[in-house]
């Protein structure tokens, strides 16, 4: 089955836009431009898109800020550029929300499959949906995670989590009051191992608590955090 989707690639380089539109083109991706942070966030604000491919370095507005802007409307998927001996700014990326990060150069092809493995985490299946015999759901008091439609729901209300937020949920979710440390949670649910900043964790379970909060008050308690180790799903059985 051909994946389809609808990409933003922006870059303040021509040349990395028009790669990046080549190959994602070729597999049968929609693909549109911006060549400065500030026409990007008016773009994404305006338009639905299923992964926006964003440069760091950028005029206007750098891709930290557009991301950081971007999160407060919407959860759309987001993959950084970012330059060789930019730890410091990937960092920031993941913290204010992005979901994964390329370093330049890149090979193309590695970019493709880096969009293919986000939309598939992403992405509801309706056709594994209806092929199942049974759903794949976390049901819990006040949150239910159901996975085949990759959507959350906290005493009944949907809640919009971005790709970390979900994956970082059902991590702790399937290992109900098991405490993981910080280093734990970003190699499973980040999947990289770099010398990051460990507030990249906090950054999302405190966005996560917030994004329950606003629809359950139990449900966002539930993301417990154990003083000097880590984190935890706690389920109460009272």
């Amino acid at each position: 089955m051909e994946l389809e989707g609808k990409i933003l690639v922006v870059d303040d380089e021509e040349r990395i836009r028009r790669l990046l539109r080549m190959y994602l083109e070729r597999e049968k991706y929609t693909v549109e431009e911006a060549e400065d942070g500030k026409a990007a966030l008016e773009m994404a604000l305006n338009e639905d898109y299923d992964v926006i491919i964003l440069d760091i370095m950028m005029p206007e507005m750098d891709g930290i800020e557009v991301c950081e802007e971007l999160r407060k409307e919407k959860a759309t998927p987001v993959i950084m550029l970012t330059a060789k001996g930019e730890e410091a700014n990937r960092v920031q990326g993941f913290e204010v929300g992005a979901d994964d990060y390329i370093v330049k150069p890149f090979s193309p092809r590695e970019a493709v499959l880096r969009v293919k493995a986000l939309l598939r985490r992403v992405t509801a299946s309706g056709f594994n949906e209806q092929d199942q015999a049974t759903k794949d759901v976390l049901v819990f008091p006040h949150i239910a995670i159901d996975h085949d439609a990759h959507r959350v729901t906290a005493d009944g209300q949907e809640v919009s989590l971005t790709p970390k937020e979900y994956e970082l949920l059902c991590f702790l979710a399937k290992s109900p009051d098991k405490v993981f440390n910080r280093e734990h949670l970003l190699k499973e649910v980040w999947q990289y191992e770099f010398f990051g900043d460990l507030r990249t964790v906090d950054t999302h379970v405190k966005r996560l608590r917030e994004k329950l909060s606003k629809v359950s008050k139990e449900a966002a308690k539930m993301i417990v955090t154990v003083w000097g180790v880590g984190y935890k799903f706690e389920v109460d059985d009272k």
